[in-house]
């Protein structure tokens, strides 16, 4: 069970770390969500952790909702993942050289997921997205792309944009340092919205290269497809002979074994994967049907490449990982448990008098903090009309609690094999006391 953590501290070693860093990484952190810059205070510095619990450099322990934003599906630390990783970095962490375990991934991800025929490992989500982007354009012989307003797809440039003025807009940089004509060919669109797709597919007739979306998104807090919705995407891609991506970084091995594609029976073009595929090491992978896949070099003339693409410790810890997932009864347990849970935030909620909606697929979910109780989120708008500050009185009241949470309302809640019943009643009994002090 976790440790409360003091609600006032003197100088803390977390305090001191990150004081530390700041003078010498951007931010004092190696990714921007971890700054805590959107619920204030100092971030937290982890010394280690175990199955579904974090320990801090303080010694403080924490329930933990974030799982590295995503692959420890299995817990952190896992026994299994662990033993199976000693063993291999004994006999080497990289070689530039093929082995045998980048074959027996690619397998295993082949016979679960019905769009890859082939597959390429590469190093990170954001790899795979660029990658794939490369071959879509080069299977198609067009320029053109179409995301979706909050969408994530990684760092690439052409992916980094920001909202337009509705569905037909081309969309202009949202990073410094990203030139128009770099964006320039990417078109917007808002998530769950069939006639905007099918509106700017239309108007470029013939120019799109691929149609790239998640199909559950996670990069806005949690947005479920509405009914009908991916299905009609893939009949308009097909009808205009536009790819469609689908970027299962999150959602590969996540929300089903067959990931978003099987929960939901759409078959993409092309797949994004990441997270859950490394077990919690760096990696990435993009895969499709044959006759695509088969234009990468060295079979073909798309070219993409990468010293540490397919190490052997990724691929061992894929592995493991894959196959604590496909033992019988994983996935109906980990539903079970992320039901619980969202029941339970559902309950403190309506007991605390504070408007909440849960948005949850399979083991991800977010908590929105709307304004009127059960308001729907669906999109890029109504995600960003939550209550933001509230949301912020909450996380720090369940860090005071003992629960770590990602640290922005726009961010997914994981839930892994290691959490069980009495850990998720724990979490529900915080989430009440927290309720009670954010209104």
């Amino acid at each position: 069970m976790a440790k409360k953590v003091a609600s006032s501290r003197s100088i803390s070693g977390s305090e001191a770390a990150f004081a530390r860093s700041s003078a010498v990484m951007p931010g004092g952190v190696s990714s921007p969500v971890r700054a805590f810059k959107a619920v204030g205070g100092t971030p937290i510095f982890i010394r280690e952790a175990e199955g579904s619990q974090l320990t801090d450099v303080d010694g403080n322990q924490y329930i933990d909702y974030i799982g590295s934003y995503g692959p420890l599906i299995a817990g952190h630390a896992n026994e299994r993942v662990v033993a199976a990783l000693s063993k291999q970095i004994g006999r080497g962490s990289s070689f530039g050289i093929p082995n045998e375990f980048e074959a027996q991934l690619a397998e295993k991800i082949i016979g679960a997921l019905p769009a890859i025929e082939m597959i390429r490992f590469v190093n990170s989500g954001t790899e795979a997205a660029m990658s794939a982007i490369r071959l879509a354009r080069a299977a198609t012989g067009r320029d053109m792309i179409v995301k979706c307003i909050g969408c994530y797809h990684g760092h690439v440039d052409s992916m980094l944009v920001q909202a337009g003025s509705g569905a037909l807009t081309h969309g202009s940089p949202s990073s410094p340092g990203v030139p128009e004509s770099t964006t320039r060919n990417t078109l917007l669109v808002n998530y769950n919205n069939l006639d905007e797709a099918r509106q700017v597919l239309e108007k470029y007739t013939g120019q799109v290269a691929a149609f790239v979306l998640e199909p559950v998104v996670g990069n806005m807090g949690v947005l479920i497809p509405k009914d009908g919705y991916l299905q009609g995407l893939r009949q308009l891609c097909t009808q205009h002979g536009a790819l469609l991506l689908m970027d299962e970084v999150m959602t590969g091995f996540r929300v089903g074994w067959s990931g978003a594609q099987g929960r939901f029976g759409v078959r993409p073009d092309l797949v994004c994967l990441g997270k859950v595929i490394g077990g919690g090491l760096p990696v990435g992978a993009y895969g499709g049907i044959r006759k695509y896949m088969e234009m990468i070099s060295p079979s073909g003339p798309v070219y993409q490449a990468g010293t540490l693409s397919g190490n052997p410790l990724a691929m061992t810890a894929g592995l493991s990982t894959l196959e604590i997932l496909e033992e019988p009864g994983c996935y109906e347990a980990l539903e079970a448990r992320s039901e619980q849970l969202e029941a339970g935030l559902k309950k403190a909620a309506h007991d605390a008098g504070v408007p909440l909606t849960v948005n949850r697929v399979g083991s991800m979910l977010t908590p929105f903090f709307v304004a009127s109780d059960g308001a729907p989120v669906t999109d890029y708008a109504s995600a960003v009309a939550c209550n933001t500050g509230r949301f912020g009185r909450f996380f720090h009241a369940m860090l005071s609690g003992g629960v770590y949470l990602p640290p922005s309302q726009f961010e997914a809640w994981f839930v892994s094999t290691a959490h069980t019943n009495e850990i998720i009643e724990e979490t529900i009994e915080v989430a009440s006391r927290a309720m009670q002090r954010i209104l």
